[in-house]
């Protein structure tokens, strides 16, 4: 079960000796299926002994007993396995028993029960932590303009944050503030993509500053760039932005067109390729009959509805004879686009279902 017993299984017989003396029929069967029927697989149980080898020791109703007290977190089916896998530690009877002083500092900081349930339940490290201590993370937010309401979306995406050393995460916040951000912009950045604050900034940061360098995003472009798509940070270069940039130079684009693009709208380069970029651009060319270059001017193209916005307001300008660009196409709320475009303001816009027959 431990997967190395050359090493790892004489360590626990070297730590918990009377271990040999437990029954494996009676005692040891019961116990991994038990965790296996509250969804730690076979192969994870070896992490969880290791981890956590007093619950060698404990019976199926001891076992029982811990898990029912995960039920005050929200904690249900499979909820107790992911949790039980991520911190073997829940099922010490110590770790429960700090749940309600966690709950009792997040009320203090007016976050709702449910959202720091959905915490714990998310990186139960969270109950091994003291108040003390997360009580320097949460000051630290605070000096960024993130308390109550936003507090709570912090912790809800990236509740490891909390765990952090208050240092790693001012050297995060001063990272971002020579790049030209001001601490209510880092509060802002903080809330809409708080891994940002958990990631290395020699291998992550700026290994993506020096990817968006290398085709013509420069120093002075960052703070636009990151500010309008945080997100950026965090991505894959191999697996995600590299990618976007490589289908965009295979359609025609030159990286100087690629770079003014992202400048203008960074969150070009958060699109999936085949669900969004693709169909899209397979749009423009060959039912709208436009140039590729045409998103050059106007990349917040792909931010918009192919069903809802885009389709359904060329085939009223089909209809119409109207040529215009695409910022005039779709930078129009639906009042403003009806007054210009649909003769009186007041005809309805089709749905995408409607065929170009029925516009005209």
């Amino acid at each position: 079960m431990v997967g190395r017993a050359d090493a790892s299984f004489r360590f626990l017989v070297e730590s918990l000796p009377r271990l040999l003396l437990l029954s494996v029929e009676s005692h040891l069967k019961p116990m991994v299926e038990f965790l296996e029927s509250i969804g730690v697989r076979q192969g994870s149980l070896g992490k969880v002994l290791l981890l956590f080898p007093p619950i060698i020791f404990c019976n199926i109703e001891e076992i029982k007993r811990k898990i029912s007290a995960l039920e005050k977190v929200g904690a249900v089916d499979n909820d107790v396995g992911k949790m039980v896998l991520k911190y073997p530690w829940v099922l010490s009877t110590s770790i429960m028993n700090n749940y309600e002083q966690i709950l009792s500092f997040f009320n203090a900081e007016k976050v709702p029960k449910m959202d720091v349930d959905r915490a714990i339940r998310r990186w139960p490290h969270l109950l091994g932590c003291s108040t003390s201590k997360l009580k320097l993370m949460v000051d630290q937010f605070g000096e960024l303009g993130v308390g109550n309401k936003k507090l709570a979306k912090v912790i809800i995406k990236s509740p490891h944050l909390l765990l952090q050393r208050p240092q790693e995460f001012l050297k995060i916040v001063t990272f971002l503030e020579d790049l030209g951000f001001n601490q209510g912009t880092v509060g802002e950045i903080l809330c809409r993509c708080p891994e940002i604050f958990a990631t290395s900034i020699e291998r992550t940061l700026k290994r993506k500053l020096e990817f968006l360098a290398g085709f013509g995003v420069y120093g002075d472009h960052f703070p636009r760039v990151i500010k309008k798509y945080p997100e950026l940070l965090v991505s894959d270069v191999e697996r995600t932005l590299l990618p976007r940039v490589n289908y965009l130079m295979e359609i025609g684009l030159s990286q100087r067109d690629i770079a003014f693009m992202v400048r203008r709208f960074s969150p070009l380069l958060g699109y999936s390729i085949d669900e969004v970029l693709k169909p899209k651009l397979e749009f423009l060319v060959n039912t709208m009959e436009k140039p590729v270059t045409d998103i050059v001017d106007y990349p917040r193209y792909f931010s918009y509805s192919l069903e809802k916005k885009i389709k359904p307001r060329f085939w009223v300008l089909k209809g119409r004879n109207i040529a215009c660009s695409l910022k005039d196409m779709l930078g129009k709320n639906d009042e403003e686009f009806a007054a210009e475009f649909m003769d009186d303001g007041r005809t309805i816009i089709p749905s995408s279902s409607a065929h170009q027959e029925t516009v005209m």
